[in-house]
């Protein structure tokens, strides 16, 4: 029997980084322990994106803990010696900074960061952080939602364009931009942000859609896990975009075989990520 590790090399180079194969952990909760991180390295990933830094998470615990102390500040003067004066949020990303850290401490691919933010503040400063950690490279997840009818696709375009600018301004790191498929002219949104400095453009983002719980008269999450079939979309996109940016292509959604994997680079892609199929 040949032995087919020794005379197939297949590695390959994502965002200037030597990768021993094309398979790529992406983002999900099994990347918040670092033991897991080790056991998706032992079982053949070349690279690791951690779960998201969301800043509107960390806004929301800051808020938390601002009306905590402003209660107990209220129920008499000599709860004041109890908590300090909130003069700005004290709660910040220092958890998944260490994260990284022990990441990096604890495997040998490369480990990227995912970050979402809320406003040009949080994308630059948090990205600034997660360098300053240790990380090989950031993916920024643009999980805007564009709501407003008096904002034209052109704006929300230019929104993505001026980040990826940004913090290319702000950072020495390679930076991904992970993508939905919403965009009027996919091809044309990648020329842009090709332009602006990205060096991987991610396609596509999976975007959460709540439902209605018809007992409950409520709104409930829905988060259903991705097979093979929505591989399509991915695959369309990838061949279309290829040879027209000079950023590279990752694929996720959708792959959870090797037949996926071989699909997904013979579209054009550097890279198959790979979530629900590990969960």
């Amino acid at each position: 029997m040949i032995d087919l590790s020794k005379t197939i090399d297949l590695s390959t180079t994502y965002l200037g980084l030597k990768l021993k194969n094309p398979l790529v952990a992406s983002s999900s909760p099994m990347c918040e322990d670092v033991g897991n991180i080790r056991r998706i390295e032992d079982a053949g990933a070349a690279a690791v994106v951690l779960h998201s830094l969301f800043e509107e998470e960390i806004e929301h615990e800051s808020d938390e803990l601002d009306r905590f102390i402003q209660a107990g500040s209220e129920r008499g003067p000599e709860s004041l010696t109890h908590f300090p004066e909130l003069t700005h949020r004290v709660m910040g990303p220092d958890a998944y900074l260490a994260h990284i850290v022990k990441c990096k401490q604890a495997v040998r691919i490369p480990v990227i960061a995912s970050l979402n933010g809320t406003t040009n503040g949080g994308w630059l400063r948090y990205a600034r952080q997660a360098e300053q950690a240790g990380a090989d490279a950031l993916e920024l997840n643009i999980y805007h939602i564009a709501v407003d009818p008096d904002v034209t696709g052109e704006q929300v375009e230019q929104r993505y364009v001026d980040l990826v600018k940004a913090v290319k301004a702000e950072v020495r790191i390679p930076v991904a931009v992970k993508l939905g498929p919403y965009f009027s002219s996919m091809a044309n949104v990648a020329k842009k942000l090709d332009a602006a400095g990205a060096g991987a453009l991610v396609l596509f983002n999976r975007f959460y859609q709540p439902d209605f719980d018809l007992e409950a008269l409520e709104v409930v999450p829905n988060l259903i896990l991705s097979n093979s079939h929505e591989l399509l979309l991915r695959l369309h996109w990838i061949a279309v975009v290829y040879g027209t940016v000079k950023a590279d292509l990752a694929l996720t959604g959708g792959v959870h075989s090797a037949t996926d994997v071989v699909k997904a680079m013979m579209a054009g892609a550097k890279i198959a990520m790979m979530t629900s199929a590990l969960l």
